[in-house]
């Protein structure tokens, strides 16, 4: 039996100033830094429509009129602009900025994300795991035998139940956030004005017990700087 998507919406975060993949940055926005000769935002973008999500609602503030320009003609998804050309908003407040254009739930993810999927998509893996009655935030974690180039010491822990709980000190979290997430709008009440970080609204869900985590069934590649790109180009051709 398919899974039905849990949206039809995601947000792609792509205003980050992309300061990790200088000096490729210095005259284009991360997201357009190309890959196998495919810009970044690119492969996100195609992951959404070839699992069935319709919209995207792309954040920009770096250099936003290249990227503008680069998303006009793209059809699938339809992609709509949430402009943060006056204050780069971070994660948090990119998110509450473009709230008005966002399902609910909706899918959340970074502009310069790779990963190859495994027996069902990134999207559908998340849908099938969504619970709005107990979840405000559902992210996809990887482990760190299939996160690529990723080198630090993971992100979160979870139980045996999907629960997560942030990485302790000293020690190695098994798992990795992957930069993509199901959110729900109950994630976003009562959140502050201004640039913040989604990080704020995590740990007020951990403290609630709704921040939960599901483990992805494919492979994801850490691209954030200019010596990880070649390593991941060489895995895409591998398959």
């Amino acid at each position: 039996m398919t899974t039905k998507l849990a949206s039809d919406t995601a947000m792609v975060m792509a205003a980050g100033l992309g300061k990790r993949m200088r000096p490729l940055t210095a005259s284009q926005p991360k997201p357009l830094v190309r890959v196998a000769g495919k810009p970044l935002i690119d492969y996100a973008l195609d992951s959404l429509a070839s699992a069935g999500v319709e919209n995207a609602v792309v954040n920009v503030h770096y250099l936003a009129d290249a990227l503008e320009a680069h998303l006009q003609d793209r059809t699938s998804p339809k992609v709509a602009i949430s402009d943060e050309r006056e204050q780069l908003l971070e994660t948090g407040g990119g998110m509450i900025k473009a709230q008005p254009k966002l399902a609910d739930p909706f899918f959340c993810l970074n502009a310069d994300n790779i990963w190859l999927d495994g027996p069902r998509d990134a999207f559908h893996d998340l849908s099938r795991r969504w619970n709005p009655e107990i979840m405000d935030a559902l992210l996809l974690l990887v482990p760190h035998a299939r996160a690529l180039n990723f080198s630090g010491k993971g992100d979160f822990h979870m139980d045996a139940v999907g629960k997560v709980s942030r990485r302790r000190s000293g020690r190695i979290a098994p798992f990795i956030y992957t930069g993509i997430q199901l959110v729900s709008h109950r994630l976003l009440r009562d959140a502050p004005e201004g640039h913040f970080s989604t990080n704020l609204l995590w740990n007020r869900a951990i403290e609630e017990g709704r921040l939960y985590g599901t483990s992805f069934t494919g492979n994801w590649f850490e691209v954030g700087t200019p010596e990880a790109i070649r390593p991941t180009e060489e895995a895409l051709q591998r398959g």
